[in-house]
């Protein structure tokens, strides 16, 4: 029988050592400000998987992908308040992977760390790729390739200067994302309700939610279709506690990000899809042929809305990539200072920066990149497909980790529960079970791919687990002997 975790592991263990990333005694810096802290949140849960991903969606389930959106949207939430509680309580920048360390074990620390930092570097890719198209559009004398380079190159020295400079390029990325998007709200809505003069009011209005077939032309199941297809745009939105660890006052800022993550939801995914199917049917061939809010732009008479597009897209798949350099490293120098990683990944500069641990994670993205140009329907395709269920295996491990770490936290120190989960254990319950449900609704998707995406990114979970208990056996077996103490 093993021993109850704590919420703090003690010096001496060679292990596991330290806090795993918390400013001060780490190496890291709290080199972020408030405001970055708040724009890192708001612009963190709009992803350019919102504006390039949506139609996809709509063609599915018809209005019925708000229903989609709005579950999904819910279990985001629910998810965030637990992580919310974890690291309030305790701010690392490990997040849910050192959380899991101390709730579950180290094999699930490990594992899901090692899966978390798998994920985002093949983000890297897939985001410098898409922004390398746009930039290619716009000046076709560099090629796709060069652009992506360029782009992978500033955004790395971006963050090996500082903390502070992550933080300053993702306030202005994610100003202009959140700017965008509410003034697409605000002008949208008015053309809606018939007050913004040239548009189509033939066209544009609510009646566009129940005609045309009804809210749901394709039926109750192509709901749960459409939430295979947009579960992944919400990834993301917990890079905030990740980030609350380098900031000035970590606990605040978690706990400002856990409570606005509802109307941020709300407002951008729900809203701004909203929009969308009331100022065009579901079904026009412009939404699957443009992209939903290109047709939407286009539909209100706006001149050249294909191009303001692909600014907004190239500026979000630059966030992106900000936010996914700096995600991976973070998560790469928290599994160093657990042990769980080489020990220079946890080495920082003099400005508090994990060098080691982002020019590593770069390094796969720029590999990723390569197979993306060269082998992109064979080796490219297995790194997307064996990537896609990560985010939910990450839910799911925050809400068993969660839990645990309460019966700890109210055990060890319940003046740090600053933010609590609501209707604990049965909410947290009720997340895992709908988690565990859409994972085996992906196993009977075969028409977008997501029974693929399920068996490939359980067989990388499954080797990344062998390699954590394989580890963890090993590790203490060296303790034991170094103890005195016989093995078996």
């Amino acid at each position: 029988m093993t021993s109850q975790p704590t919420l703090t592991r003690p010096e001496n263990d060679p292990g596991r050592p330290g806090d795993p990333g918390t400013p001060g005694d780490s190496g890291l810096q709290a080199g972020l400000k408030n405001r970055h802290l708040s724009m890192i949140a708001i612009g963190g849960v709009i992803g350019a998987g919102l504006f390039v991903g949506s139609s996809s969606g709509i063609a599915t389930a018809g209005p019925g992908i708000l229903l989609s959106y709005a579950l999904v949207g819910t279990l985001v939430v629910l998810v965030m308040r637990m992580l919310g509680e974890m690291s309030a309580a305790n701010p690392t920048s490990g997040s849910f992977s050192a959380h899991a360390d101390r709730a579950l074990g180290p094999w699930a620390g490990f594992t899901i760390g090692w899966l978390y930092w798998f994920f985002w570097v093949v983000v890297l890719a897939v985001e410098a790729t898409a922004g390398a198209a746009i930039l290619e559009g716009w000046i076709p004398a560099v090629p796709q390739w060069g652009w992506a380079l360029i782009v992978m190159v500033v955004l790395t020295a971006t963050n090996l200067v500082s903390v502070g400079s992550y933080g300053e390029f993702e306030f202005w990325f994610a100003g202009i994302k959140v700017v965008a998007i509410g003034a697409f709200i605000v002008v949208g809505g008015l053309a809606v309700f018939g007050v913004l003069p040239g548009v189509d009011s033939d066209q544009a209005g609510l009646a566009n939610l129940t005609e045309h077939g009804g809210f749901l032309p394709n039926g109750a199941g192509a709901v749960l279709t459409g939430i295979l297809l947009v579960v992944f745009s919400f990834m993301g939105s917990e890079i905030a506690t990740l980030a609350a660890g380098e900031s000035e006052d970590p606990q605040r800022a978690v706990t400002k990000a856990t409570n606005s993550i509802i109307w941020r939801i709300g407002v951008f995914y729900l809203g701004s899809i909203l929009v969308v199917v009331c100022l065009l049917p579901w079904d026009s061939e412009s939404i699957t042929e443009d992209g939903s809010y290109v047709a939407a732009l286009d539909s209100l008479g706006i001149a050249h809305a294909g191009q303001i597009m692909n600014f907004i897209v190239l500026t979000s798949v630059l966030s992106c990539l900000n936010s996914g350099l700096y995600t991976a490293s973070r998560m790469a120098f928290s599994l160093g200072r657990r042990g769980d990683a080489p020990k220079a990944f946890a080495r920082t500069t003099r400005r508090g920066v994990p060098q080691t641990a982002i020019l590593v994670s770069v390094v796969f993205g720029f590999v990723a990149v390569f197979f993306n140009y060269k082998f992109p329907d064979s080796v490219f395709l297995f790194l997307v497909n064996s990537s896609g269920a990560v985010a939910l295996f990450v839910w799911l491990v925050i809400c068993f980790s969660q839990l645990r770490m309460r019966k700890i936290i109210e055990a060890e120190a319940p003046e740090k529960l600053v933010v609590r989960m609501w209707l604990y254990p049965y909410l947290t319950w009720a997340s895992a079970a709908l988690i565990v449900f859409v994972l085996g609704y992906m196993l009977t998707d075969t028409e977008h791919d997501g029974r693929t995406t399920m068996l490939l990114s359980l067989l990388v979970a499954a080797i990344v687990l062998v390699i954590a208990v394989v580890k963890q056996r090993v590790t203490a077996h060296r303790t034991e002997d170094r103890d005195g103490i016989p093995a078996g």
